[in-house]
Protein backbone atom coordinates (compact mmCIF):
# COMPACT_ATOMS: atom_id res chain seq x y z
CA UNK A 1 0.00 0.00 0.00
CA UNK A 2 2.68 2.23 0.79
CA UNK A 3 4.57 1.39 -2.32
CA UNK A 4 1.73 2.30 -4.40
CA UNK A 5 1.44 5.81 -2.60
CA UNK A 6 5.09 6.79 -3.32
CA UNK A 7 4.90 5.35 -6.82
CA UNK A 8 1.59 7.57 -7.15
CA UNK A 9 3.29 10.44 -5.54
CA UNK A 10 6.13 10.14 -7.32
CA UNK A 11 4.24 9.91 -10.89
CA UNK A 12 2.15 13.07 -10.08
CA UNK A 13 5.46 15.26 -9.27
CA UNK A 14 7.30 14.19 -12.23
CA UNK A 15 4.08 14.78 -14.01
CA UNK A 16 4.00 18.33 -12.29
CA UNK A 17 7.58 19.37 -13.18
CA UNK A 18 6.78 18.04 -17.02
CA UNK A 19 3.72 20.25 -17.00
CA UNK A 20 5.88 23.31 -15.35
CA UNK A 21 8.89 22.15 -17.43
CA UNK A 22 6.48 22.86 -20.71
CA UNK A 23 5.90 26.58 -19.73
CA UNK A 24 6.68 29.10 -22.42
CA UNK A 25 6.36 32.38 -22.41
CA UNK A 26 5.42 35.12 -25.91
CA UNK A 27 7.75 37.96 -26.05
CA UNK A 28 6.14 40.53 -28.46
CA UNK A 29 8.07 44.05 -29.74
CA UNK A 30 6.49 46.41 -31.20
CA UNK A 31 6.83 46.34 -35.07
CA UNK A 32 8.66 49.64 -36.27
CA UNK A 33 9.64 48.42 -39.48
CA UNK A 34 8.58 45.78 -42.05
CA UNK A 35 8.22 41.63 -41.01
CA UNK A 36 11.68 40.75 -42.58
CA UNK A 37 13.81 43.25 -40.91
CA UNK A 38 12.17 43.27 -37.46
CA UNK A 39 12.31 39.65 -37.48
CA UNK A 40 16.17 39.39 -38.31
CA UNK A 41 16.88 41.39 -35.22
CA UNK A 42 14.35 39.63 -32.60
CA UNK A 43 14.74 35.95 -33.53
CA UNK A 44 18.48 35.85 -32.18
CA UNK A 45 17.87 37.66 -29.10
CA UNK A 46 14.57 35.70 -27.99
CA UNK A 47 16.56 32.61 -28.82
CA UNK A 48 19.47 33.96 -27.12
CA UNK A 49 17.58 35.21 -23.73
CA UNK A 50 16.05 32.29 -23.50
CA UNK A 51 19.03 29.94 -23.52
CA UNK A 52 20.21 32.06 -20.94
CA UNK A 53 17.53 32.57 -18.92
CA UNK A 54 16.18 28.57 -19.05
CA UNK A 55 12.94 30.04 -19.49
CA UNK A 56 11.10 29.66 -22.90
CA UNK A 57 10.41 31.86 -24.52
CA UNK A 58 9.11 32.49 -28.46
CA UNK A 59 8.67 35.84 -30.39
CA UNK A 60 4.93 36.81 -31.46
CA UNK A 61 5.75 39.56 -34.06
CA UNK A 62 2.67 41.48 -35.72
CA UNK A 63 2.18 43.06 -38.57
CA UNK A 64 1.90 46.61 -37.84
CA UNK A 65 2.90 48.37 -34.65
CA UNK A 66 -0.84 48.33 -32.97
CA UNK A 67 -0.45 44.40 -32.76
CA UNK A 68 1.76 43.84 -30.07
CA UNK A 69 -0.77 46.11 -28.10
CA UNK A 70 -3.72 44.11 -28.93
CA UNK A 71 -1.53 40.96 -27.73
CA UNK A 72 -0.94 42.70 -24.48
CA UNK A 73 -4.87 43.33 -24.24
CA UNK A 74 -5.53 40.16 -24.96
CA UNK A 75 -3.34 38.65 -22.80
CA UNK A 76 -1.63 36.46 -25.09
CA UNK A 77 1.66 38.12 -24.56
CA UNK A 78 4.04 37.68 -21.44
CA UNK A 79 7.03 39.89 -22.20
CA UNK A 80 6.79 43.18 -24.38
CA UNK A 81 9.00 45.90 -25.95
CA UNK A 82 6.63 48.90 -26.19
CA UNK A 83 5.75 52.23 -25.05
CA UNK A 84 1.92 51.64 -25.39
CA UNK A 85 1.36 51.12 -21.82
CA UNK A 86 1.68 54.22 -20.07
CA UNK A 87 -1.34 55.90 -20.22
CA UNK A 88 -3.68 55.93 -17.18
CA UNK A 89 -6.06 53.67 -18.82
CA UNK A 90 -3.05 50.51 -19.02
CA UNK A 91 -1.22 51.44 -16.34
CA UNK A 92 -3.97 49.92 -14.25
CA UNK A 93 -2.83 46.13 -15.97
CA UNK A 94 0.49 46.08 -14.02
CA UNK A 95 3.06 45.68 -15.97
CA UNK A 96 6.38 46.63 -15.28
CA UNK A 97 9.68 48.00 -16.86
CA UNK A 98 12.30 45.99 -16.43
CA UNK A 99 14.73 47.39 -18.90
CA UNK A 100 15.50 49.39 -21.82
CA UNK A 101 17.90 49.76 -24.72
CA UNK A 102 21.11 51.98 -23.77
CA UNK A 103 20.02 54.36 -26.73
CA UNK A 104 20.40 58.73 -26.69
CA UNK A 105 16.38 59.78 -25.70
CA UNK A 106 14.25 60.02 -29.14
CA UNK A 107 11.73 62.42 -30.26
CA UNK A 108 8.54 62.33 -32.27
CA UNK A 109 9.70 64.05 -35.56
CA UNK A 110 6.54 65.46 -38.35
CA UNK A 111 9.23 65.00 -41.67
CA UNK A 112 8.80 65.23 -45.63
CA UNK A 113 11.67 64.17 -47.95
CA UNK A 114 14.69 66.74 -48.34
CA UNK A 115 13.17 67.89 -51.44
CA UNK A 116 9.54 68.64 -50.69
CA UNK A 117 7.96 71.94 -51.58
CA UNK A 118 6.70 71.83 -47.82
CA UNK A 119 8.74 73.74 -45.05
CA UNK A 120 6.23 74.97 -42.68
CA UNK A 121 3.47 72.44 -40.94
CA UNK A 122 1.01 74.85 -41.48
CA UNK A 123 1.22 73.86 -45.43
CA UNK A 124 -0.18 70.53 -44.26
CA UNK A 125 -3.55 71.41 -43.93
CA UNK A 126 -6.21 69.55 -45.45
CA UNK A 127 -3.47 67.23 -47.05
CA UNK A 128 -2.55 63.57 -46.45
CA UNK A 129 -0.62 62.80 -43.46
CA UNK A 130 1.36 59.20 -43.12
CA UNK A 131 1.49 57.70 -39.42
CA UNK A 132 2.80 54.12 -38.09
CA UNK A 133 -0.58 53.22 -36.46
CA UNK A 134 -3.23 54.64 -33.82
CA UNK A 135 -0.84 53.21 -31.05
CA UNK A 136 2.75 54.30 -32.20
CA UNK A 137 3.43 56.75 -28.82
CA UNK A 138 6.28 58.80 -30.72
CA UNK A 139 4.96 58.72 -34.36
CA UNK A 140 1.29 59.77 -33.79
CA UNK A 141 0.28 60.23 -30.66
CA UNK A 142 3.02 63.07 -30.15
CA UNK A 143 2.79 64.30 -33.51
CA UNK A 144 -0.68 64.50 -34.09
CA UNK A 145 -1.70 66.00 -31.03
CA UNK A 146 0.86 69.15 -32.07
CA UNK A 147 -1.08 69.15 -35.43
CA UNK A 148 -4.14 69.53 -33.21
CA UNK A 149 -2.34 72.17 -31.05
CA UNK A 150 -1.09 74.11 -34.18
CA UNK A 151 -4.68 73.60 -35.59
CA UNK A 152 -3.61 71.89 -38.65
CA UNK A 153 -6.32 69.75 -39.75
CA UNK A 154 -4.90 66.71 -41.80
CA UNK A 155 -6.51 63.36 -43.00
CA UNK A 156 -4.53 60.82 -41.24
CA UNK A 157 -3.59 57.38 -43.22
CA UNK A 158 -2.40 54.81 -41.25
CA UNK A 159 1.10 52.85 -42.78
CA UNK A 160 1.01 49.68 -40.52
CA UNK A 161 4.24 50.14 -38.98
CA UNK A 162 7.29 53.06 -39.51
CA UNK A 163 8.54 51.60 -42.62
CA UNK A 164 5.24 51.29 -44.24
CA UNK A 165 4.51 55.25 -43.68
CA UNK A 166 7.68 55.96 -45.43
CA UNK A 167 7.24 54.12 -48.77
CA UNK A 168 3.84 56.46 -48.49
CA UNK A 169 5.91 59.66 -47.95
CA UNK A 170 8.37 58.48 -50.80
CA UNK A 171 5.85 57.52 -53.35
CA UNK A 172 4.06 60.75 -52.98
CA UNK A 173 0.98 58.91 -51.34
CA UNK A 174 1.11 61.29 -48.38
CA UNK A 175 2.46 64.65 -47.89
CA UNK A 176 4.43 64.47 -44.58
CA UNK A 177 4.57 61.58 -41.77
CA UNK A 178 4.65 61.56 -38.31
CA UNK A 179 8.15 59.73 -37.00
CA UNK A 180 10.29 58.48 -34.43
CA UNK A 181 13.47 60.22 -34.50
CA UNK A 182 15.54 56.91 -34.09
CA UNK A 183 13.77 55.37 -37.05
CA UNK A 184 13.91 58.17 -39.22
CA UNK A 185 18.13 58.10 -38.36
CA UNK A 186 17.34 54.22 -39.41
CA UNK A 187 15.70 54.62 -42.13
CA UNK A 188 17.83 57.36 -43.84
CA UNK A 189 20.98 54.68 -43.25
CA UNK A 190 18.92 51.62 -44.57
CA UNK A 191 17.52 53.11 -47.64
CA UNK A 192 19.65 56.07 -48.68
CA UNK A 193 17.03 58.52 -48.03
CA UNK A 194 17.21 62.45 -46.88
CA UNK A 195 14.35 63.89 -44.68
CA UNK A 196 14.09 68.15 -43.62
CA UNK A 197 12.42 67.71 -39.96
CA UNK A 198 9.47 70.48 -40.06
CA UNK A 199 9.06 69.75 -35.87
CA UNK A 200 10.58 67.69 -33.09
CA UNK A 201 9.19 66.64 -30.14
CA UNK A 202 10.44 66.74 -26.15
CA UNK A 203 12.78 63.60 -25.63
CA UNK A 204 11.27 60.55 -24.19
CA UNK A 205 13.35 57.34 -23.88
CA UNK A 206 13.26 54.43 -26.39
CA UNK A 207 10.55 51.42 -25.89
CA UNK A 208 10.98 49.22 -23.05
CA UNK A 209 11.24 45.69 -21.80
CA UNK A 210 8.27 44.89 -19.79
CA UNK A 211 6.45 42.19 -17.90
CA UNK A 212 3.40 40.76 -17.20
CA UNK A 213 2.34 40.55 -13.41
CA UNK A 214 1.20 37.28 -14.38
CA UNK A 215 4.71 35.86 -14.72
CA UNK A 216 6.49 34.29 -11.33
CA UNK A 217 8.62 36.77 -10.08
CA UNK A 218 12.23 33.94 -10.74
CA UNK A 219 10.85 33.40 -14.63
CA UNK A 220 10.74 37.45 -14.73
CA UNK A 221 13.92 37.61 -12.94
CA UNK A 222 15.62 35.20 -15.26
CA UNK A 223 14.75 36.98 -18.38
CA UNK A 224 15.72 40.57 -17.04
CA UNK A 225 18.99 39.10 -16.14
CA UNK A 226 19.76 37.38 -19.56
CA UNK A 227 18.88 41.00 -21.41
CA UNK A 228 21.16 42.77 -19.44
CA UNK A 229 23.58 40.34 -19.75
CA UNK A 230 24.14 40.36 -23.34
CA UNK A 231 26.53 43.62 -22.71
CA UNK A 232 28.55 41.30 -21.03
CA UNK A 233 28.66 38.43 -22.60
CA UNK A 234 30.86 38.29 -26.54
CA UNK A 235 28.41 36.15 -27.62
CA UNK A 236 25.42 38.47 -26.68
CA UNK A 237 27.26 41.73 -27.67
CA UNK A 238 27.56 39.99 -31.71
CA UNK A 239 24.26 39.38 -31.51
CA UNK A 240 23.17 43.12 -30.90
CA UNK A 241 26.00 44.40 -33.16
CA UNK A 242 24.50 42.46 -35.66
CA UNK A 243 20.81 43.18 -34.97
CA UNK A 244 21.41 47.00 -34.60
CA UNK A 245 23.30 46.78 -38.44
CA UNK A 246 20.08 45.50 -39.62
CA UNK A 247 18.02 47.79 -38.20
CA UNK A 248 20.39 51.21 -38.55
CA UNK A 249 21.09 51.69 -35.07
CA UNK A 250 24.41 51.97 -33.35
CA UNK A 251 26.75 49.00 -33.06
CA UNK A 252 26.87 49.62 -29.27
CA UNK A 253 22.99 49.75 -28.33
CA UNK A 254 22.90 46.80 -25.46
CA UNK A 255 19.81 46.06 -23.12
CA UNK A 256 20.37 47.44 -19.94
CA UNK A 257 18.09 47.39 -16.54
CA UNK A 258 15.86 50.21 -15.65
CA UNK A 259 12.70 50.61 -13.03
CA UNK A 260 11.12 52.44 -15.26
CA UNK A 261 11.47 56.05 -13.71
CA UNK A 262 12.67 57.10 -16.95
CA UNK A 263 9.08 56.88 -18.31
CA UNK A 264 7.47 59.32 -16.33
CA UNK A 265 7.69 62.04 -19.59
CA UNK A 266 5.05 59.32 -21.29
CA UNK A 267 2.58 59.73 -17.95
CA UNK A 268 2.80 63.59 -17.93
CA UNK A 269 2.21 63.61 -22.22
CA UNK A 270 -1.25 62.13 -21.17
CA UNK A 271 -2.30 64.38 -18.61
CA UNK A 272 -2.43 67.62 -21.14
CA UNK A 273 -2.69 65.34 -24.47
CA UNK A 274 -6.36 65.91 -26.88
CA UNK A 275 -8.46 63.88 -26.55
CA UNK A 276 -8.02 62.04 -29.90
CA UNK A 277 -4.96 60.87 -29.00
CA UNK A 278 -5.31 59.57 -25.22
Amino acid sequence: MLTRRLTAALVALCWASGAAAQTEYRFSPVNQANLATAASYWNPIVAYVAEKSGVKLSLKLGRTSADTTAYVLAQEVEFAFTNHLFSPERDVLGWKVFGRRNTPPVHGQIVVPADSAVTDIAQLAGRDVGFPGPEAFLAYKTTYAHLIQRQVPVRTVFGGNMDGAFAQLFSGRVAAVGANSQLVEGYAKREGRKFRVLWTSEPYYDLALMVSPKVPERDAKAVAKAFAGMASDPQGREILASGAKAIGISPDAVFIASDGQEYASYRRFYQSAPAQVR
